[in-house]
């Protein structure tokens, strides 16, 4: 009898449908109907679905035939948004879209984004993700993006940081751990650094990540007290205590950076109860205090501060606490690398294909010479052959318009 078993895929029946999850934080779902059609099935383990009287690749086939199916509809569990996953056969690229796959600057620094969504709803950010968000999401297959940057690792050829920067919390993703192990097996790579709100990690998690010896965490804490720090978070089941617990023990065991986001007529008061923390703290980690910043597309509850009354503040909490606070590039030792070659630039006419819904609604993902283009105003059709005028091309991320 043949079997398909998936390591990122778990299934679970009802009486109407199969429930598939993907990845742990995506789902979708197939009609019991849909898959007795193929053949009198069933689920083995959570991991697994078993057919009966059916030739192993007849049974591949269709099954496979109706998960690409049903991945149309693929879900964000958390909140319900629509999801694409993007995998080494869904045509569509990693490189041209700062919300998922590679972004690469020029730099030392190569951001990888494995996944969109989030636990939290802080109020500072930049791109209105959380758990209110209603974005479109994506969520990448953790093998195609590793062949992916293992080319551009091959191009860049000298070593570099690998920044997990997520449009959301990475800790969502179910492969992070396995991405994390591969990541740190890479010879190219010489730092792992990722940004979360350290609400899934657990002591477990980090002794099983003890051993990635190029792994940095950078946390974020933005106050201690505890209503505080939920008025911030966005969301009252925050646990400030969990996060300092974490923030302890993992202190001893990577290399971690506490990174809050200084926000007026928030938490400004908490910053001085961060540092007394952090400095009482057995192994002290390095602490970042970063400036609140207005973005157009993120949550604005206030006035930002300016530079210059930003680092005066941080310059009198240094002399009067004895820590450092503020970090530059020298800090990280980035440098420029060699500049990826655009294969069409600002201005240019370029005939693409529509591939995904883009992030934000009326917006599609078109494909063209091996990069995507995100394209506003326009209509979603799948595989429609559009015509797009480049308005944008910086660091190999492109913006276009219907031509």
């Amino acid at each position: 009898m043949p079997t398909v078993t998936f390591e990122t895929l778990t299934f679970r029946a009802d009486h109407e449908f199969v429930h598939v999850d993907l990845l742990r934080s995506y789902t979708t779902k197939i009609l019991k109907e849909e898959l007795r059609a193929i053949a009198p099935f069933t689920i083995t383990s959570p991991h697994e679905i078993t057919f009966e009287n059916i030739p192993v690749k007849r049974a591949e086939t269709k099954f496979f035939s109706l998960l690409t199916k049903a991945f149309e509809h693929l879900k964000t569990k958390l909140t319900g948004n629509p999801a694409t996953y993007i995998h080494r056969n869904s045509g569509i690229p990693l490189i041209g879209n700062v919300a998922f796959g590679i972004v690469y600057r020029g730099s030392s620094i190569i951001e990888i984004k494995t996944n969109n969504g989030c636990n939290l709803d802080c109020v500072y950010c930049s791109i209105a993700e959380g758990i209110s968000s209603r974005k479109h999401d994506f969520v990448i297959e953790k093998d195609y993006l590793l062949d992916e940057l293992d080319k551009l690792l091959e191009f860049v050829d000298e070593p570099v940081e690998i920044h997990i920067g997520v449009q959301g919390e990475p800790f969502l993703y179910g492969d992070m751990e396995n991405l994390i192990e591969d990541l740190q097996e890479t010879d190219r790579v010489h730092t792992i650094s990722i940004d979360t709100n350290g609400t899934l990690l657990s002591k477990q998690m980090i002794d099983r990540l003890a051993h990635c010896t190029k792994l940095q965490l950078n946390l974020s804490l933005d106050a201690l007290n505890e209503e505080t720090a939920k008025d911030v978070a966005g969301v009252k089941s925050y646990n400030v205590k969990h996060v300092q617990e974490i923030i302890s023990y993992a202190s001893s065991k990577l290399k971690v950076i506490v990174a809050p986001v200084l926000t007026p007529c928030f938490n400004e008061q908490e910053m001085e109860k961060i540092i007394l923390f952090v400095k009482s703290l057995p192994v002290q980690p390095i602490l970042g205090i970063q400036n609140f910043l207005r973005y157009k597309a993120g949550r604005n509850p206030g006035k930002e501060l300016s530079w210059e009354d930003f680092y005066a503040l941080l310059q009198n909490l240094e002399q009067k606490h004895e820590i450092k606070l503020r970090l530059a590039k020298t800090d990280f030792a980035v440098r420029e690398t060699r500049e990826l070659p655009k294969p069409f630039k600002e201005g240019d006419l370029v005939t693409a294909i529509i591939k995904a819904p883009d992030r934000f609604p009326n917006s599609v993902l078109a494909v063209a010479k091996d990069r995507t283009i995100s394209v506003p105003g326009c209509l979603f059709q799948k595989d429609k052959q559009i015509t797009v005028k480049i308005l944008r091309d910086k660091h190999n991320i492109f913006v276009g318009k219907l031509a």
